[in-house]
């Protein structure tokens, strides 16, 4: 019979310092500043200097208007050549969707 080394619990500091490091990053989806004005088919919206918008949230609130941008946040995108797609402008919708993490918010 070969040998089977015992089974040890894990250590419950181990297992909470795990917890925390897992947690750390926040529930904040995350998300970009993109232009409302900019969608094209085949490659989203346009992401623009955070700068554009303003406030934590989606809404009348959180947006700051230009002649040139109607910029907003846009959450939990996939982001590529400077383009956001497949995301929301709903900041609840994204939480709800598990699109929270360390990714960071950034654009423009």
């Amino acid at each position: 019979m070969p040998f089977a080394p015992p089974r040890v619990a894990p250590d419950r500091a181990r297992v909470a310092r795990l917890a925390a490091a897992l947690s750390a990053c926040g529930s904040d989806p995350d998300r970009r500043c993109v232009d409302r004005n900019s969608y094209t088919l085949g490659d989203g919206y346009e992401v623009v200097s955070d700068k554009n918008c303003s406030g934590g949230s989606s809404g009348s609130l959180g947006k700051s208007r230009s002649r040139s941008t109607d910029a907003d946040w846009y959450y939990d995108s996939d982001v590529r050549n400077g383009y956001a797609e497949h995301g929301t402008f709903s900041r609840s919708e994204a939480v709800d969707r598990g699109g929270f993490g360390c990714s960071g918010s950034g654009g423009g």
